[in-house]
């Protein structure tokens, strides 16, 4: 999909620096790419404290019948 931004010229070219990337485009792929990382990872983190046990489950009895 082509799609046309304007991007503050600074800000692209300390990204292409710091990236050492060879073009624009890569380096666009590549911050989107860990944006999306980001947001999963982030969607992942607050999922943490919401799941319950059960208290009687005995994952050892478990264990001793393989």
């Amino acid at each position: 999909m082509k799609v046309q931004l304007q991007i503050d010229d600074n800000l692209l070219k300390e990204a292409l620096a710091l990236g050492e990337h060879h073009n624009q485009q890569v380096l666009v792929e590549e911050a989107l790419n860990e944006y999306i990382q980001r947001r999963k990872q982030i969607k992942i983190l607050d999922l943490f404290g919401t799941i319950e046990y059960d208290e009687s489950y005995d994952y050892k009895k478990q264990r001793q019948g393989s």
